[in-house]
């Protein structure tokens, strides 16, 4: 005989792991004392030990949040649609959590919030004590393999056996470090029970490769301040982020990059035969006119050099190789070079146009761009609008935001509301 509970979770990730306390919360504070019954709400994942993604967030101190989130850090479905999810559950609620579980976040330089202990496993053991208090019991090493209705049931089919639940949510992630258990299996699961996945689904917050054999390369390791601006073939400005930028030996990453990687990757992917350009300004502030005029009337006072004129403007290294990437050395006069020569190196280090050769892939992805359209989910509960009794949160969805806690603010949000509108769903009649 199957196993039987009131509310299935499907994933124990970030966004699995809030929607199962929030449901547990909810039925055990408006539901009679049956309902509150041991396994009531179950939570199901493949892994054998929980919060992977939660671990290794954050450089291993897990950013949890920012201190300022709205719409605008977000892309995917209607930021009009995501507004309504986040609305729901706050920054200020996320702190508030958290600090009942005995976690207090700081905020950083950058806005972004971490535990005060700078350990990622402090909020993973409040997450799981959190979901153990409010009654829910989460099962690993229970991959699901197949989810059908049955009747007015689902049907969960995973590793262990088969489960019956009134009600189910899915929080299987999307498709990011597969290794962690997100490998888009999840997809397949919307798939069968209704649910489109949007034309396109493709690696986010990812860094970005380059031809080894480019000169960018020997300066692996360097790390600045940069901007980056996405243009398309007309040359008209598309998007823009100035942030740390790490090169590296396979091409860039940091916030920047990573920031910029997906909708470089969409607007390539909507633009196949007139690609965009991605270019570089390594001194944010500063033009290619502004620049060049500097570099004019430095040649005019004679007995320059790059070096002097350009001396702290860019570490060493860096001037260096600009410099030769045009054909120059930093001890050549300003008096003397040509003006397409002194043109070009102004260009290099204000509109580097970075040879993009693709991305790191999944393996590397911090989130996932694509997923399950907000557009077939009613946003008061999260519950599907073609499969009564579907609830979906996290990852799985259309949504993906920028770095520094905004995909975990997403995460929170869009999982108390599942998990809230999951229980509040649930009839009066206890499964049989």
């Amino acid at each position: 005989m199957s196993a039987r509970c009131d509310i299935a979770i499907i994933g124990a990730g970030a966004a699995g792991l809030f929607a199962s306390i929030w449901t547990a919360r909810t039925l055990r504070a408006s539901t009679s004392p049956e309902r509150q019954r041991a396994g009531s709400v179950l939570a199901l994942d493949g892994a054998t030990k929980l919060g992977a993604k939660v671990l290794v967030a954050g450089g291993g101190r897990c950013n949890v949040t920012h201190h300022a989130v709205d719409e605008s850090a977000y892309a995917g479905s209607s930021r009009n649609a995501i507004k309504k999810v986040l609305r729901r559950f706050d920054v200020p609620q996320t702190v508030q959590f958290f600090r009942e579980r005995g976690v207090e976040l700081k905020r950083e330089d950058t806005g972004k919030l971490f535990p005060t202990t700078d350990d990622a496993q402090t909020v993973l053991d409040a997450l799981l004590a959190a979901a153990n208090d409010a009654g829910a019991s989460l099962l690993t090493a229970h991959r699901v393999n197949v989810v059908r209705t049955n009747g007015d049931l689902f049907l969960v089919e995973h590793s262990r056996g088969e489960l019956l639940a009134r009600r189910i949510i899915l929080a299987t992630g999307g498709k990011s470090l597969p290794k962690t258990g997100s490998d888009g299996h999840g997809h397949e699961l919307a798939r069968a029970l209704g649910h489109t996945i949007t034309p396109r689904v493709f690696p986010a917050l990812v860094p970005l490769t380059i031809p080894k054999d480019h000169w960018l390369t020997t300066l692996s390791g360097v790390t600045l301040p940069a901007t980056l601006e996405l243009r398309a073939k007309s040359g008209k400005k598309l998007q823009s982020f100035t942030n740390s930028t790490l090169v590296t030996h396979f091409g860039l990453s940091g916030p920047s990059v990573l920031d910029m990687s997906r909708y470089y990757t969409a607007e390539k992917l909507d633009n196949p035969h007139d690609p965009p350009r991605l270019v570089m300004n390594w001194i944010p502030g500063e033009s290619l006119d502004g620049l060049d005029a500097f570099l004019a009337a430095e040649g005019r006072r004679g007995g320059t050099t790059l070096r002097r004129s350009l001396e702290g403007k860019l570490p060493e290294r860096v001037l260096t190789a600009l410099a030769a990437s045009v054909g120059l050395e930093l001890n050549a006069s300003l008096a003397t070079m040509p003006k397409d020569k002194r043109r070009a190196l102004a260009t290099a280090m204000t509109e580097l146009e970075l040879p993009i050769s693709g991305d790191r892939g999944y393996l590397f992805a911090e989130v996932t761009a694509g997923g399950v359209p907000l557009s077939e989910i009613h946003l008061e509960t999260m519950e599907s609008r073609v499969c009564p009794g579907l609830h979906l949160c996290g990852e799985i969805c259309d949504v993906d935001g920028r770095i520094g806690g905004f995909n975990f603010q997403w995460a929170w949000a869009s999982g108390y509301v599942a998990g809230c509108g999951a229980a509040n769903g649930l009839s009066t009649t206890l499964a049989p």
